[in-house]
């Protein structure tokens, strides 16, 4: 199946109304695709908290289509915004509210539904070993990028080949291995996190939304 993110912007004058437009295209998922996009003005404001998600659009090593002007702006951006605190408060949301949603206090897990909470806690291990990097947006690369217990190694893996091999990889007991690393990454962050939004960057982001729209306008 394929994960497709995008950002597009509209002409100047779509911006200048009474009632703010939709600011999101969104396509129903089927098996195959997965698909949506952001607004760049909603795109640049959630950089701005900074929203680790728009990162991860950007440090993706998969390019279906990409613009080097425009993008080569929003990456550079999206380096002065990111800063520790506010990544960190988002992966430890994202988080907790998978674990609630999908596993609680149930004895087995859909284990999918893993990689939900997964990848966050991996997420929040990266930032604590490694603060000066962002984490990858590959899950591999970020397994291989940290000094995580054999047993927890071999625990993913075995998810991750199970994945590869069928679009459900069913449900069964939850793996204690798994369970630990979530647990001991989010005690963490809950001690840790403190979000504040960029606001000394606002400005920087309005310069930037008029250039990317100006040059919309020009096409």
């Amino acid at each position: 199946d394929y994960d497709v993110r995008f950002v597009y912007a509209h002409p100047a004058d779509w911006y200048v109304s009474i009632f703010p437009g939709r600011d999101v295209i969104e396509i129903p998922i089927d098996e195959v695709l997965d698909i949506n996009g952001w607004d760049i003005r909603k795109a640049l404001g959630l950089l701005l908290k900074p929203n680790p998600v728009m990162l991860e659009w950007l440090s993706s090593p998969i390019r279906y289509i990409w613009d080097d002007a425009i993008c080569g702006q929003l990456t550079e951006f999206s380096h002065r915004v990111a800063h520790r605190n506010a990544c960190l408060h988002h992966y430890l949301h994202l988080a907790e509210s998978q674990w609630t949603r999908h596993v609680g206090d149930n004895d087995e897990v859909n284990f999918k539904k893993y990689f939900y909470i997964l990848r966050p806690a991996l997420a929040i291990r990266w930032i604590r070993l490694r603060p000066d990097v962002s984490p990858p947006m590959n899950l591999q690369a970020m397994v291989a990028g940290l000094d995580l217990p054999d047993a927890t190694i071999g625990e993913i893996a075995r998810l991750l080949e199970s994945k590869s091999k069928a679009k459900e990889i069913g449900a069964g007991k939850r793996i204690p291995a798994i369970d630990a690393l979530i647990a001991e990454e989010t005690a963490w962050a809950r001690e840790t996190d403190k979000s504040r939004q960029r606001s000394d960057l606002i400005g920087v982001a309005d310069e930037l939304f008029r250039r990317i729209v100006g040059e919309v306008d020009d096409v």
